[in-house]
């Protein structure tokens, strides 16, 4: 089973004879055994199966399996949310006295996260611009460099990163290039194919779709060598103390990134999902190929009539051609450029506030990728901890507004954009 729209509707989870159809919500924190034996071996890492569910979940596991497949990876964990996946995910191999390259073109509470609360935790991130030139790109590695972070499609900036080019780069430095695919999911896009190690989503917006559980998840290609640059990444090529002296790499292999990162940091961090989320995640992912269909067709429609309002300063979708990311996406999101465009009102901050403030279809949330259309104005709620300079290096200017478009009817929703820009 090979094509993404079967995998989205069966992968994961295969039914025995007799059992359920669907993924059971295995609503439990513990699981009985026999013998001290039998549980000391899940305690050793000696044999599969499940003890506590702040570690793993039948359920939660399900869901995982299902995004793995769909992203063509090795292994995958599901996290309690987008933001504690991206922890997780450089976390695991960048710690203390550690240095990350990262685009500066990602979510604002990513680029808070790395450039405030893991600076405080000793690893120091350097921002680059994600249209860079490979010189740049080259100038901001060090010899402590742990990984290279970015978004296939940067949220709200709506750019779209090489892969490639970082790839080439992050290889060349002996690290894993870490993409948070959230935007594109794997229906449009799928990192791995373009060299990106380890996939990263908020599965909060598309692969949930529906606004109803917050969660995340890591996946990893299982593609990058550890052994091979064992000086950089110790914490997975020599021995854990807090595990028996296990060796990660040494020992899983492919699966090796994944289990250090459930065994220590989901242990220590707890970032748990909750199985009731897991269940609601797969009902979502099952179909996930066929709404992303639909957001990209009127998005596009959305983005092509505000191009052409005169009341519109500028319109960023990847999908128009003339956008300065429209080669990108011809290259990496042949499908389509998800269901977000960002846009800008003539008249700027107050201007866009209006605009907002007038639209009834497009409510206004902090939210964003689900079957309901909703607007944000991210230099005031989401990216507001940044100063002017970051703004502009993040592509967020102050009139910028995020439209998330909705599985609505693309003429109700022109409609609602007209009406509220007449009120202007």
């Amino acid at each position: 089973m090979s094509h993404i729209d079967t995998i989205c509707v069966q992968g994961g989870y295969r039914p025995g004879n007799g059992e359920p159809r669907q993924v059971p919500i295995i609503q439990s924190t513990t699981f009985k055994y026999d013998t001290s034996e039998d549980m000391g071996k899940l305690f050793d890492l000696e044999a599969e199966g499940y003890f506590y569910s702040r570690l793993q979940n039948p359920t939660c596991d399900h869901a995982a399996a299902k995004i793995c497949e769909m992203e063509g990876g090795a292994a995958a964990m599901l996290t309690s949310s987008g933001q504690a996946a991206n922890f997780y995910a450089v976390f695991n191999i960048a710690t203390c006295g550690d240095h990350v390259v990262a685009s500066s073109s990602i979510y604002g509470g990513t680029y808070n996260l790395f450039a405030v609360t893991m600076k405080k935790m000793g690893v120091e991130f350097t921002f680059v611009a994600p249209d860079c030139t490979e010189e740049e790109l080259e100038a901001a590695f060090r010899p402590n460099t742990k990984a290279v972070f970015g978004e296939t499609i940067a949220n709200p900036a709506l750019t779209v990163l090489d892969i490639e080019k970082f790839a080439a780069a992050a290889h060349r430095h002996g690290v894993p290039l870490i993409v948070d695919n959230t935007f594109a999911t794997p229906v449009l896009c799928r990192p791995f194919e373009w060299g990106a190690d380890i996939v990263t989503h908020s599965t909060t917006k598309y692969m949930d779709g529906h606004a109803s559980a917050v969660g995340g998840c890591i996946v990893d290609s299982g593609n990058f060598d550890w052994m091979a640059h064992t000086e950089k990444f110790p914490g997975l090529t020599t021995p854990d103390d807090s595990y028996h002296g296990i060796t990660y790499a040494a020992r899983f292999g492919k699966g090796a990134y994944i289990t250090k990162a459930t065994a220590q940091l989901m242990r220590d961090f707890g970032s748990t999902p909750s199985p009731q989320s897991a269940f609601l995640l797969n009902i979502g992912l099952e179909s996930l190929h066929v709404r992303m269909q639909r957001h990209c067709e009127n998005a596009q429609a959305v983005a092509e009539h505000l191009q052409s309002h005169e009341k519109i300063a500028w319109v960023r979708y990847s999908g128009l051609p003339g956008d300065p990311y429209h080669a990108m996406a011809e290259k990496y999101l042949p499908l389509g450029s998800c269901g977000v465009v960002s846009f800008g009102v003539k008249g700027g901050r107050a201007a866009a506030e209006t605009f907002m403030k007038h639209l009834k279809l497009g409510a206004i949330a902090t939210h964003v990728a689900d079957a309901r259309t909703c607007c944000l104005h991210p230099a005031s709620s989401t990216h507001r901890q940044m100063n002017d300079q970051e703004l502009l290096a993040a592509g967020v200017s102050a009139d910028l507004v995020r439209l998330s478009v909705g599985l609505e009817s693309k003429e109700d929703l022109i409609a609602d954009i007209d009406q509220a820009l007449a009120a202007l």
